[in-house]
This record gives structure tokens, sequence and C-alpha cells, in this order.
């Protein structure tokens, strides 16, 4: 069973993380847009923002959540003594907190107070890269 929930997990986070790193170039794209008066691209890049969000971003996330946290469970003294865990943890709820983040530049690009040019998007993009690596080692090679 633990094999399975595993694998439900790492479906999950890899959805999650593909949303997760899509939707800060689509804010570059629509930037480029929103400089060019480009009125089309501008509403097609609102759509698909609000689309990726809601249909892909959300459920990865609440799956990769639960499913973490029915393994925790399941392997619960392994876990909660092992200190990685918690690093992952705590990047795990960073990660909650960007995600929330690009909902905020979603709401402002909708409201059409976008405040940011492309190369901070550009920057902003890097922030689940190196989470995703940091999550990634910790996981795999639990070194603490």
């Amino acid at each position: 069973m633990f094999a399975w929930i595993l694998a439900f997990h790492l479906i999950a986070v890899i959805c999650w993380f593909a949303a997760l790193l899509y939707l800060p170039r689509l804010f570059v794209y629509h930037t480029h847009a929103l400089r060019d008066d480009d009125e089309r691209g501008t509403r097609r890049f609102q759509i698909m923002e609000r689309k990726l969000y809601k249909a892909v971003m959300n459920p990865a996330m609440i799956a990769s959540v639960i499913f973490g946290i029915w393994l925790l469970v399941m392997d619960f003294q392994g876990l909660i003594s092992a200190g990685w865990f918690y690093v992952k943890a705590v990047l795990v709820i960073v990660l909650i907190g960007y995600q929330h983040v690009c909902l905020a530049h979603i709401k402002r690009f909708a409201d059409g107070i976008n405040r940011h040019g492309q190369g901070y998007y550009r920057v902003f993009s890097i922030i689940p890269v190196v989470i995703l690596l940091a999550v990634v080692i910790l996981s795999v090679v639990q070194p603490f």
C-alpha cells in the first residue's frame, strides 16, 4: 500500500511543479502582451493563467499534501525522527505560499494593475526550481 500512495504522491508533485514552473513563464508572456498593447493576447493569457491555476495547480497541490500526509501517517516514526523531513516540510509550506503569491499576480493581471516587468517574473520563476532541487535532494539523499 505504501508504494501506491508514494506513486500517487509523486504524480501529484510532478503535476504541481509542472504548473508552478509554467505559470511564471505565462506571466512573462503576459507582460509582453501588455507592453505591446495586445488585447487579444492579454485576454488569452488571463484565461490560460486562471485555468492552469484552478484546473492543475490547485488540485495537484491538494493531492500532493493529502498523499504526503498519508505517507507521514504510514511511516510516522521513521519520518518524525529524520531531520531532513522537517526541512522538506518547511519548503512545502514555502511552496504553498509561493502558489498564493502566484494567485495574487493572476488577480492583479486580471484587474489590470500588474506592477512588475518581465525581469521580475523571470527571477520569480527561479524560486520553484530551487525548491524542487532541494526537496528532491532531501527526499532521495536524506542527508541528516
